[in-house]
């Protein structure tokens, strides 16, 4: 039992949030736009996208203790970053941490499969994507966070590839408005991920992992994580005014404050990470909140215009 409470820890699963959400954002495009929606193709799809970003995480900590990164990084600020810390600890070994996001991505493509084989080969090619990505975002040669692309990377996988995958799932196709919906989450995805390598800088630096926060240095990047975070807004808002998503969709600006409180802390303190946890914590927050925000609006024109 105490070695399943471990392996369940390794997932990180408040995190999971970043791959539920565009799945469900999907979903809910898909439902406004063509009245499509099945349960269980709906949750095929969350399992699997939740397996292929679990499976992300635990290889991400298999391959971070296998270049040192992990190890020597004394600034970590948990639960944002510096991994699970269970290999640190001693509480699980590398090869039972490699096995479990074996598995973890043998599920997801399992999964995969039977919808690409019900719903289309479109499916595997987004998931084979994704599973790649995943698995050498830190894995060597390709080593994706080195290269300073892992934030796109990111931001392409977790926010336009899983919604516009979920979209598909549900109504055979892709469309303009799921693509459009995605944006905003693919920013603040990348925008989550960006803020949590503060405090991490030394320890990457260090091991030569050079995303763009230790290419940029703490001073210059904490102004592309302003842009960032102002950016998602402005993704939402361009295509309300164009009429190209839903009005209702501009719920998401009740999130304005937590945004601005998060830029602040950021600006006053990208240089101590304790002091800037609470920018981390409310980055994540606006994900989950944007995200959700959209798509209800999306099934809020749906309802509305049902009743006309």
């Amino acid at each position: 039992m105490k070695k399943i409470l471990l392996l369940a820890e390794e997932l990180r699963a408040p995190f999971l949030t970043a791959s539920i959400v565009p799945v469900l954002l999907g979903a809910a495009v898909a439902w406004s736009e063509t009245g499509e929606f099945s349960l269980s193709l709906f949750l095929l799809a969350l399992v699997a996208g939740v397996c292929l970003h679990a499976g992300t995480n635990v290889v991400n900590d298999y391959f971070d203790h296998k270049s040192g990164n992990d190890e020597i990084n004394v600034e970590y600020v948990r639960p944002f970053t510096g991994g699970s810390r269970l290999i640190q600890k001693g509480l699980l070994s590398p090869r039972t941490v490699l096995v479990e996001a074996l598995v973890l991505f043998a599920v997801g493509g399992a999964i995969g499969i039977y919808l690409a084989v019900v719903r289309g080969p479109v499916i595997l090619v987004l998931g084979v994507i994704g599973g790649l990505c995943g698995f050498f975002y830190t894995a060597p040669p390709v080593n994706i966070a080195a290269r300073g692309v892992g934030e796109l990377t990111v931001g392409l996988n977790f926010g336009v590839l899983m919604t516009l995958g979920s979209y598909y799932i549900q109504a055979g196709r892709f469309s303009t408005g799921a693509f459009l919906a995605s944006l905003p989450v693919a920013i603040l995805i990348a925008d989550v991920l960006f803020i949590n390598e503060f405090p991490d800088f030394t320890a990457d630096k260090a091991v030569g992992k050079n995303h763009l926060v230790v290419r940029l240095g703490k001073e210059r990047a904490v102004w592309g994580y302003l842009a960032l975070t102002l950016s998602a807004y402005l993704a939402v808002l361009i295509p309300v005014m164009t009429r190209a998503i839903p009005p209702y969709c501009l719920l998401a600006l009740v999130t304005v404050p937590i945004a601005m409180k998060a830029i602040n802390t950021a600006i006053l303190n990208y240089a101590d990470s304790a002091k800037l946890a609470p920018a981390n914590a409310a980055t994540i927050m606006l994900h989950l909140f944007i995200g959700v925000l959209v798509a209800a609006g999306f099934i809020l024109d749906r309802i509305f215009s049902l009743m006309r």
